[in-house]
Order: C-alpha cells, then sequence, then structure tokens
C-alpha cells in the first residue's frame, strides 16, 4: 500500500509499549503512535526522564492518552518488575524494543554480569518478550488481529559479519560488540516468527532499522531534544534524517494493517526515505542450521527463562 507516515491508521483503542522512549527514535515513534489515537506506554531506566517525555508528547498531542513504566533493561530483576506492571494492562497490541545501552567498554556489564550491549540490547528483551507473550496472546485471540513485537535493528548487521556462536565472547571494539547483539536480535526475532506461526498464535514478531537519525535534522522538543540536552555531532548528517523521520519504520511495522510476521521494515534509502519492506538477511532470517535453536537456546539461559512457545521441527 501507499504508506504516508504523516497520515497514520486510526489507532484508537490499541495499546503499544515503547522501550527506550525518553529520546531519539523511541520518543519519536511514542508521540506519533500516541498522535493516531494509541494508548502509549513510555518504558525507560529514569522516572524523571520519563515525566518529562510524557509532558512532551502531551505538549505536541492535546488529549494524548501516554503513561509510563520505569525499566532498566541492564537489570533482569527491573525487566520483571516491569512486565508484573505491564501485565495489569486491559490489552497489550505491540511492543516496540527499542531501548538499549549505546556506551560502555569491552568489560563493562549489566547488575546481571552480561556484557552490556548483549544484555541490554537481547537478553532483557527476551525476558520481557517471555514475560509478556502470554498477554500479546490474549489481546490478539480478544482483538482478532495480531499483536505486534517489533525488534530494532541496524544496518552494521549487513555491513559486518559477526559470529553468534558463542554469545558469552563480547568483540574488542563497540561497533563490533553492537553488531553481535543486533545479529543476535535479528536471528532470534525470526525464529520467534516461526515459532509462533507454527504455535497458530495470534503474535507476529518483526524486525526493523531506522536508518540514520542525527539531533542536527531532529525537531526540538522541550527536555528531550533542545538546549539542554547533550548534542552528538554525526559525520552523516548530511545524507541523514531527523530521528523524528528514523523512527518511521517502526511505527509501520507497528500499525500497517497489511504488514505481516517475519517480515522486515527499513528506509528506502539506505539511510532515510520512506518506510518499506525490505528482504531480510539470509543469515539471520533463514541461517545455516542449527544455528536459530542455538541463539535461542542460549538467549533462554542467559535471561532465565523459558520462552512459552515451542519449536514444532
Amino acid at each position: 500500500m501507499n504508506w504516508n507516515p504523516d497520515r497514520l491508521p486510526d489507532q484508537t483503542g490499541r495499546t503499544v509499549v515503547v522501550t527506550g522512549a525518553t529520546a531519539g527514535i523511541g520518543h519519536f515513534a511514542a508521540e506519533q503512535l500516541a498522535a493516531a489515537g494509541a494508548d502509549v506506554v513510555l518504558a525507560s531506566r529514569s522516572a524523571s526522564k520519563l515525566r518529562l517525555a510524557e509532558a512532551s508528547i502531551r505538549a505536541q498531542v492535546p488529549g494524548a492518552s501516554v503513561r509510563s513504566v520505569v525499566i532498566d533493561l541492564a537489570s533482569l530483576d527491573s525487566v520483571a518488575r516491569a512486565a508484573d506492571e505491564l501485565r495489569e494492562l486491559p490489552r497489550i497490541d505491540g511492543i516496540l524494543l527499542n531501548g538499549g545501552a549505546m556506551s560502555g567498554g569491552r568489560g563493562a556489564t549489566t547488575s546481571d554480569g552480561l556484557p552490556v550491549m548483549l544484555g541490554t540490547h537481547v537478553v532483557a528483551n527476551v525476558r520481557l518478550i517471555a514475560d509478556l507473550l502470554p498477554a500479546l496472546i490474549e489481546t490478539g485471540e480478544a482483538s482478532g488481529d495480531a499483536s505486534r513485537i517489533v525488534h530494532t535493528s541496524t544496518g552494521f548487521v549487513s555491513q559486518f559479519r559477526v559470529g553468534v556462536d558463542d554469545l558469552s565472547v563480547t568483540p574488542r571494539t563497540w561497533i563490533a560488540a553492537y553488531t553481535k547483539a543486533k545479529t543476535a536480535t535479528e536471528v532470534f526475532a525470526f525464529e520467534l516468527d516461526r515459532r509462533l506461526r507454527d504455535a497458530h498464535l495470534p503474535v507476529a514478531s518483526l524486525v526493523v532499522r531506522p536508518g540514520v537519525g542525527v539531533d542536527a535534522k531532529t525537531p526540538e522538543r522541550a527536555g528531550i531534544r533542545d538546549a539542554s540536552t547533550p548534542y552528538q555531532r554525526n559525520p552523516y548528517t548530511p545524507w541523514a534524517q531527523g530521528k523524528d523521520t528514523a523512527a518511521w519504520s517502526a511505527v509501520r511495522a507497528l500499525v500497517d494493517p497489511d504488514a505481516q510476521g517475519g517480515e522486515y521494515y527499513a528506509p528506502a534509502g539506505r539511510l532515510r526515505g520512506l518506510p518499506v519492506r525490505v528482504e531480510p538477511l539470509a543469515r539471520t532470517h533463514t541461517p545455516a542450521p542449527g544455528t536459530a535453536e542455538s541463539v535461542w537456546g542460549q538467549l533462554e539461559e542467559l535471561a532465565g527463562v523459558r520462552m512459552p512457545v515451542a519449536a514444532q521441527r
């Protein structure tokens, strides 16, 4: 279908959770969802920043339905507490897994002793999905429309091949560690969708990448992107987009009525553009035999859970 990010399908009555919602792409995704009528739950680790984010969205979207839950993706205990709170919601139609640490050296770990990139970008999300999957299934069954789990990846996965045989091994460089975490994210996300389909459950798992969003092209929001917030320079600025438009791929994956599980959405241009469906990488979508099962098992062990959906193959 022709997609207009400025005229989203009406989301009235739907509830969507957005992690990493107090800044950047996550915040603008939440704002766009609220403008379309969704009840949006902002999830981040700072209660004070969550209050600012709520106020910002209400200033942009009068009458917005927005609420918050504190979640620290560097602590599995915090993730479990947040999941307990989220399960009290009347429904959960979708979740955007956007949060995660963007700094930390090779030896940096979460409170659970996990490598910080792996822990916050992958393991915490696996724990959150495992805890919320029954609620997502219940909503999908009640509404007749599949609930959606949207995983955020990066173009680095297609640029750099990083192995996922042993997720506990952290690469030496930041970019390699980040790419490894997002490679594992893609493998897990596509395997999750296969298992959901095999079990005939009304939940879809999709993957998105935002392209490159830079501060210099991002509209101002009080306390979110203004003179009081740190400004990040980026050499790709002339070819990039704002973080508001970088949110488009995720928003489309969450609300496009034609979107299906197992699909991948990204900007039409490599760094920017309208959100379109693209072909996923074969090595993450349909990896070598045993790879997806290995990644799945490792992540379950690291997250301390058993995902309530088993492989049927």
